[in-house]
This record gives structure tokens, sequence and C-alpha cells, in this order.
């Protein structure tokens, strides 16, 4: 209740309002997010920037999928801004959705693609992997997890592609190792034109090394922290090529035989103390009712 009424006391005239939320596997979740002018505009590897109330921080949030005026966003509980996001009901109002930001996916017809997704990076497959299959390529997916409960969007992603390939760390589903190792076999027996990666920094790392030495255009999209999403803060840069680029408007998708993943994961270490402090105040404040957030300060 209290996400709705803070919106309207505040006098905010364009209500980004939550359609659907629910848990999709331990600490990740989906929101469907009414934003019209999101909506109509998005395209594949593209993300918003959202901020929930005004005393909140700007997050950025892939663009997993577009239905009607809404948009889909997945994300893993990894600090105080997700955790509060993941309280978020249908009928919960967010203050502010900007978007859409950064470069598409250079979605065209090439011909046998295949689209990589691990762990929560998953939720950014499908999209890219519709667009290159509506383009007219044949589509490969490949998407891991740790284990069976955290794999996500399995179904979804069958249905789009012609071939699924389904990997955990563990073995508990699908091909027991990583989608490093599916691609890797793959492309030793046929012809892939183009890779996308998307997961956490050190996998698209050893999945580059994989598509290296085949010569085989591999894009990778980066998730460096991000500010203000539109180039001027800086945070967000990345060094590809030897050249210094910012995610937000230069990408976020790269090449990734260029990039910097080990500068990458370096920037990405800054304000872990930070963001630590910000989660345990953030609990601290938890209010009886059951809500938490920065209202309660």
């Amino acid at each position: 209740m209290y996400k709705t009424l803070i919106s309207m006391e505040q006098g905010v005239t364009r209500l980004y309002r939550v359609d659907v939320a629910r848990e999709l596997a331990d600490r990740i979740y989906e929101l469907w997010i009414r934003a019209p002018h999101v909506a109509r505009h998005a395209r594949a590897g593209q993300f918003l920037i959202l901020r929930l109330h005004d005393r909140g921080e700007r997050i950025p949030l892939t663009i997993s999928a577009v239905g009607g005026d809404a948009v889909r966003v997945i994300f893993m509980t990894v600090g105080k801004t997700t955790q509060e996001l993941a309280s978020y009901r249908e009928g919960d109002i967010i203050r502010d959705v900007a978007g859409p930001m950064g470069r598409p996916s250079e979605i065209g017809r090439y011909g046998t693609c295949c689209i990589i997704g691990g762990g929560v990076g998953i939720a950014s497959a499908p999209i890219i992997a519709r667009g290159l299959k509506e383009a007219g390529n044949r589509v490969i997916g490949i998407i891991g997890a740790r284990s069976a409960d955290l794999l996500i969007l399995e179904d979804e992603m069958r249905e789009i592609c012609d071939e699924l390939f389904i990997t955990t760390d563990d073995g508990s589903r699908g091909i027991h190792g990583f989608p490093s190792d599916v691609l890797k076999r793959e492309l030793e027996r046929r012809r892939i034109d183009r890779v996308w990666i998307i997961g956490p920094a050190m996998m698209m790392k050893v999945t580059a090394g994989v598509t290296r030495p085949y010569g085989v255009k591999t894009f990778a999209s980066l998730n460096p922290i991000m500010v203000d999403g539109t180039g001027m803060c800086g945070s967000c840069r990345v060094t590809v090529g030897g050249e210094t680029k910012f995610a937000c408007v230069d990408g976020p998708e790269f090449d990734a035989h260029l990039v910097d993943f080990d500068g990458l994961m370096q920037r990405q270490r800054i304000y872990l103390d930070q963001e630590k402090m910000a989660l345990e105040r953030y609990a601290e404040r938890t209010c009886r009712c059951g809500e938490a957030g920065d209202h309660c300060a």
C-alpha cells in the first residue's frame, strides 16, 4: 500500500504500475511493469533504469520481454535496491522508469546463431533469440545455472529456439558442465555464424575464449556499475579493444573478443563494502508492518 500512496502524495503524474510480480527461483524475481513509452520503442539488448521512490537509487535492468504496454525485467536480489524491489507486488507503483537505453543487439540474417545465458543472464536471452528467429536465422539456445532449481525461462527458450541445451554445474538438470562446454562441442561439429553471451563476467570471458579460435563473431552484454545511463557519470566505463567505452551508450553489447573482462570484474567489486553496508541498514529499517525501505528512516 505504501508504494502506491507515496507516489500519489509526491504528485507523480506518470505511474509505473507493477502488473505481475512473482518469484521464478531462489532470489530471482520477475516483474512486468506498465511503461508504455518504453514498451513502444524497446528492442532486443536494451535496458531501462528505474528508481523505486524519491530516496531510491537508480539501477539498470535489462528488458527481458515486451507485452502490450508492459516490459518484463528479471533480477536477482544482491543488494539493497533489488531486495526492496523483490517486495513489490501487483498494483504497486515504481517512481521512475527511464528507457529504452543502450544500443540494440545487432539483429540480422546471419545463418546459425547461438544464444548463451548463464544464471540470471538467461533473462536477456529470449528477446534476442526471438529477434534472430524472426530475422530468419536458425537459433541454438544454451542456458546454464549452478543447479536445476536456479534455471529460469526454460520453456520460453524451448518454444523460441530450434534447439535448446541445458547445463547445470552440479549435473542436477541437463548436461553436467558449463555452457562453454556445449558451445565448444557444437563449434567442433557445425558452423555457427554468430554468438551472444549474457551472464557473469567470468562466464562470458571463458565462453568468449571458446569462440576466439574459430573466428566466430561473438557479442557479450556487459553489466558494469551504472548510475545515470546517459554517458554523463562515466561509472560504467569498460575497456574494449584498448579503448574506453561507456556501456550505457556504446553498449551494453560489445565484441566479446575485445573486452577486458579482468578490468570489468575489478570495477564490479569497487563498492562491495558500501553495498553490504546499505543492505544492512535497509534490513535495520524494516517496518513493523513488514515493509522495508528508506521511508522508515
